[in-house]
């Protein structure tokens, strides 16, 4: 089957994830940071104590999820999809609406459980049941929601920001998940997708379908999940700082802004050659090399502030999101089959949240003991190169493992 031949018969649901993807672009910690300077100085907060909230309610977002998530194995992705724009739109009003901490606090939970959580839950988890041969592809193509989120909501905040104020902003962000995403979603989602006896018996033998408790008991799980997991702990750091960033450099937040456009080009770039990798070799002999672009990403932040260095760290971890997003994507059906995926994908992205959740505020208490922010970018991208070295072994555990 030819690319556009892909594209063309599968259409509806290829784009029902990537919308998916999209619109959790309103629960990502790149849209919620921009308001992040206007909620600090409204409510008198620190660097650090708006971090310490952001990250108790990303952690009870990721508490929350892995008894949320499991629900795609048990009821339709419509039924879900429906649920989940709802409850973004609403935690999006009362964003806009909130009065105290306390409704920031719950706000950051709602957002981060449906956006970030259950929105992008759904939309790989979907694409990687709904497709067994050309699963690389399929999740290849939901993952590009993220780079047009990326590419294009920073500069709608900061033009709605300049025309009303970040309240007004978040009033507009819920009314675009009620008026223009849950029609179009829920319209793509009326007939759910099976694959074809054809397309199970092209695609690569899944064997061994293991639960959510097998996986848990399995050292592979989480020595991968503590390396893939780092662009969400490092991206979420540094985005959710990036006022405090864009001050340090001297440089402009349009500037910064700007450069969400080669973060998201970088994403489209890798997404589309390495689906297309993963199909032909298999996301187990790819996993060694996910975290070589992030790697290099920080240590060029950490070790230049000319403006152009903004876009070049962006380009790379646009090619690490892209790279990353879509082999974590095919990597756990891959290698512990389909059959409980919504339960094993839940605990997957649980700890991908824990990870975005750490970063904020463990950076912010650093930035509020004079940590050096150059120095904190440096030692992320340290760990990254450790782990180069530890997804190769499991790798090549995985890889011993599937032959015995």
């Amino acid at each position: 089957m030819t690319y556009f031949t892909f594209l063309r018969d599968n259409a509806r649901w290829l784009s029902a994830s990537y919308l998916l993807a999209v619109f959790s672009g309103f629960g990502q910690t790149f849209f919620i940071s921009l308001s992040g300077g206007d909620i600090r100085a409204e409510f008198g907060l620190s660097h650090g104590d708006l971090g310490l909230i952001y990250m108790l309610a990303t952690l009870g977002s990721a508490l929350t999820l892995p008894y949320a998530g499991k629900s795609l194995d048990h009821f339709p992705v419509r039924w879900i999809a429906a649920v989940v724009m709802i409850g973004l739109a609403l935690f999006c009003l009362m964003l806009a609406g909130a009065t105290s901490v306390w409704m920031i606090a719950i706000a950051f939970f709602g957002l981060r459980l449906c956006g970030q959580g259950m929105m992008t839950h759904t939309s790989i988890t979907a694409a990687g049941r709904w497709f067994s041969a050309q699963r690389g592809r399929a999740v290849s193509i939901a993952v590009l929601g993220f780079p047009t989120a990326e590419a294009l909501f920073p500069i709608c905040f900061v033009v709605l920001d300049k025309a009303f104020d970040w309240r007004g902003a978040w009033a507009v962000s819920a009314l675009a998940v009620a008026v223009i995403a849950m029609p179009v979603i829920l319209t793509l989602l009326a007939r759910d997708r099976v694959p074809s006896a054809t397309e199970v018996a092209a695609a690569r033998p899944e064997g061994r379908q293991w639960t959510r408790k097998e996986v848990l008991r399995d050292p592979r799980f989480w020595l991968v999940s503590c390396g893939v997991n780092a662009p969400a702990f490092i991206g979420t750091s540094i985005f959710f700082h990036q006022i405090y960033l864009v001050e340090l450099r001297g440089w402009t937040l349009e500037l910064f802004a700007t450069s969400f456009l080669f973060m998201a080009s970088g994403v489209v770039a890798a997404s589309l050659v390495i689906g297309q990798l993963i199909d032909r070799f298999s996301a187990r002999q790819l996993l060694p090399f996910t975290l070589l672009p992030l790697t290099t990403a920080c240590f060029v932040l950490a070790l230049f502030h000319a403006p152009l260095s903004a876009f070049i760290f962006m380009t790379l971890v646009g090619l690490s999101n892209g790279f990353n997003g879509t082999l974590v994507g095919a990597l756990w059906p891959e290698v512990y089959g389909t059959r409980h995926m919504g339960a094993i994908r839940a605990v997957a992205f649980s700890c991908m949240v824990f990870a975005s959740a750490a970063g904020p505020g463990l950076t912010g208490w650093l930035i509020d003991l004079g940590i050096p922010f150059d120095l904190q970018v440096l030692g992320m991208g340290l760990y990254c190169l450790v782990f180069c070295v530890v997804l190769a072994l499991t790798a090549r555990a995985y890889r011993i493992g599937e032959q015995s």
